[in-house]
């Protein structure tokens, strides 16, 4: 795989009325191209800063960020799919065209359609949002996303409003589409079995200013991987047993759901 994107020694800072609050510091992080990188941390250190200032959102304070591709295409999903009510699924996927082009091209039509068949949703493509489930609302948001043809998808804590059964489908679904259309993928989460199951790598930050504590490399080493069949591989659970290790306690606690913050 070729380098996509490098962060050397990234920095934030805000200026609050009392002082600075140092969020991040010297963050370091190389992203190739099909790379799946999830970062796991405490609230409030920093990780959807991160995804920020990687997709141009936020101003960094010091340190670089490194693009080895010209006009690179950015992608980004935030917790909520953000679906439109009164437009249906198939003007739902073509707003981020109609956005940035102001004019949508048949051939862009076209593409559209054709991942709404790809991915099960063509029967769907009149329906409005209201009549979909929470999994199928996700699908429509990520084909949205990928309508624009990103070369590297920003998710941000984007299955946390879906109930437990449904998220553990759709990150089946999500994960699937985005190895099957060769998307680079850096996600922020809370779950630490979700992140060992759809990582190639998974980045682990510290409490505020965040660093990089450690990065661990994530390899099932089986055919036709996703996340279902990672989470019943003997694997897992040497995984998730290493990864805790590296967590602090509030963080893990966190993870697990005896408490958020």
């Amino acid at each position: 795989m070729s380098k996509l994107l490098n962060i050397k020694e990234l920095s934030k800072n805000y200026l609050t009325k009392k002082q600075v609050v140092c969020a991040l510091k010297d963050i370091n992080l190389s992203i190739e191209e099909n790379d799946f990188i999830i970062m796991v941390g405490p609230s409030g250190c920093g990780k959807s800063t991160i995804l920020s200032i990687i997709g141009n959102l936020e101003k960094k304070s010091s340190g670089k960020i490194e693009i080895f591709k010209k006009d690179l295409k950015v992608g980004y999903m935030f917790q909520e799919d953000a679906l439109f009510p009164w437009l249906n699924v198939l003007d739902n996927c073509l707003l981020g065209l109609k956005i940035k082009n102001n004019k949508v091209k048949k051939s862009d039509i076209d593409y559209v359609k054709y991942l709404l068949k790809k991915y099960g949703i063509s029967n769907f493509e009149k329906s409005y949002p209201k009549e979909l489930s929470g999994g199928m609302r996700q699908r429509v948001a990520l084909i949205r996303t990928l309508a624009i043809r990103p070369e590297i998808l920003l998710l941000d804590e984007a299955f946390s409003a879906l109930d437990y059964q449904t998220r553990i489908m759709v990150t089946k679904d999500i994960y699937n589409i985005l190895k099957n259309e060769n998307i680079t993928t850096v996600m922020v989460t809370h779950d630490i079995s979700e992140a060992i199951s759809m990582s190639d790598r998974i980045v682990v930050l510290s409490k505020r200013p965040a660093t990089v504590k450690k990065i661990d490399t994530i390899d099932f080493e089986m055919e036709g991987r996703d996340p279902m069949n990672c989470r019943k591989s003997p694997k897992f659970s040497k995984y998730f047993d290493s990864l805790w290790k590296e967590l602090d306690v509030d963080i893990v606690l966190e993870c697990t759901g005896f408490f958020t913050s």
